[in-house]
């Protein structure tokens, strides 16, 4: 069986911004909760939690590129599905059940509703998403020479623009979460096989247009900081500011993943320190939350009393402690043989 498996370590730079910026939406949030979302008052809060909100999506694009690069074409369906499942599923089972029977107790549906829905802790809502495009993905690599044709593909971006834009600016659509966060994501994911396919066109695309991507994400960062301040400021509804399903953060993430890209692609990485951070980002992904409430209620809470969470330095320092300790507590865990495999 031939494998065309390949290793580019600026994807796990990728992976590891992405998970940085999943924990600095998640410290920031809690500083939302503790001053009742009067968010006029942490302006500096807000924009860091507004302008990472590239952070799914872009893990969406990651998985849909490096599935592409390291698929086999005459492995079977089932093979391929037993490889990718035991890697994700066995971990978000052992996660989920940490969270639901002894982290979040307070409940409103079972276990199992609790796994199918990803709703054990609130960072878990993105594996059952993953797991569909991890189901369809063989049929959308058998297809990909229709379904990667140019005017295909625009049209796949239109429909999902228009999805978000109804969902965010219109009314939520009413669909079972899974569903709903594949159907809020699944350009992205299709984008990323596109890529891995295109990869040569792609880098020359964003050497031609760098400057477009250097200026442009920044512009959008703001922009997103923007919207949903003005937004929340108008409606006071929460998802305003939480939501990253929107056009905005669509266009947002592939100008950061472009930027990011053109930048770390021109620059020595120390591939050893890169392939170590992102091994380990996976279990970070499960953990963090469990650090994040753990120094919040022995420490964070008493800080912000005493009202220092006003200044600037606040939210770096949280974000910087729970990142911190979860890559260590990740480290160490990895050092025991086997562990990872249930622990992710």
């Amino acid at each position: 069986m031939e494998s065309k498996k390949q290793y580019n370590p600026v994807v796990d730079v990728l992976r590891i911004i992405s998970i940085l910026a999943v924990i600095i939406i998640h410290t920031t949030t809690r500083t939302f909760e503790a001053s009742a979302f009067d968010l006029q008052k942490i302006p500096w809060t807000l924009f860091l939690n507004q302008i990472f909100r590239f952070a799914v999506p872009l893990f969406f694009m990651i998985s849909g590129f490096v599935l592409e690069l390291n698929f086999h074409a005459n492995e079977s369906y089932l093979t391929y599905l037993r490889k990718r499942i035991n890697r994700i599923f066995i971990p978000y089972i052992f996660w989920s059940g940490i969270y639901y029977f002894f982290v979040y107790t307070r409940h409103t549906e079972n276990f199992f509703q609790a796994l199918l829905g990803g709703d054990a802790s609130y960072q878990l809502y993105f594996i059952p998403a993953i797991l569909i495009f991890y189901l369809i993905f063989p049929f959308i690599h058998n297809f990909y020479k229709f379904l990667g044709t140019k005017w295909i593909t625009i049209l796949f971006g239109l429909i999902e623009l228009s999805l978000l834009y109804y969902d965010y600016y219109i009314q939520p659509l009413r669909i079972f979460s899974p569903i709903k966060t594949a159907l809020f994501n699944y350009f992205v994911f299709y984008a990323g096989i596109v890529l891995a396919n295109n990869k040569e066109r792609f880098i020359s695309f964003l050497k031609k247009w760098k400057f477009a991507f250097l200026f442009g994400a920044p512009a959008f960062a703001f922009y997103v900081f923007y919207e949903g301040q003005g937004l929340y400021l108008k409606t006071h509804n929460y998802l305003a500011v939480y939501s990253q399903w929107r056009p905005s953060v669509f266009i947002y993430t592939f100008l950061f993943a472009g930027c990011l890209y053109f930048i770390f692609d021109r620059n020595t990485i120390s591939i050893s320190i890169i392939k170590t951070l992102s091994r380990l980002s996976f279990f970070v992904f499960f953990i963090h939350v469990i650090v994040l409430e753990v120094l919040w209620n022995f420490i964070g809470v008493k800080i912000f009393r005493i009202q220092f969470v006003k200044d600037l330095w606040w939210d770096p320092l949280y974000f910087i402690a729970v990142t911190l300790i979860s890559f260590s507590i990740a480290y160490t865990v990895h050092k025991i043989p086997n562990l990872s495999k249930l622990s992710g």
